[in-house]
């Protein structure tokens, strides 16, 4: 894959992450800025913070749980492109939801 496709597949991905947290209604603000989507929790400050890595082909998500790594998987069924994480093959979509109910109290679910 070259860069510029990986950035146009993690510019739609922060996308939707930004229209999910729109429809969801939840005390979750958000700034993108240079590759790097910062997400602040209302409830007490906290951040999540998901950033592209050109190189490597990855996204990066630093959470208050830790930091985590995701590749793109696009060899599902459906033609579905899947982030899943370098360790455990957990999905991005899952942790991010986790990470955001964890440190907001509020239960948002992310699907991409």
């Amino acid at each position: 894959m070259k860069e510029a496709e990986f950035n146009q597949i993690a510019d739609d991905l922060m996308f939707s992450i930004e229209e999910t947290i729109d429809d969801s209604g939840v005390d979750i603000d958000y700034e993108n800025t240079a590759g790097m989507l910062t997400l602040t929790c209302d409830l007490n400050g906290s951040q999540i913070i998901l950033s592209r890595q050109p190189t490597m082909r990855e996204i990066w998500l630093a959470a208050q749980s830790g930091g985590f790594h995701f590749k793109l998987n696009a060899d599902q069924p459906n033609g579905q492109v899947q982030w899943r994480n370098t360790v455990n093959g957990e999905l991005l979509s899952t942790m991010l939801g986790d990470a955001c109910e964890s440190q907001s109290n509020q239960s948002i679910k992310f699907d991409f």
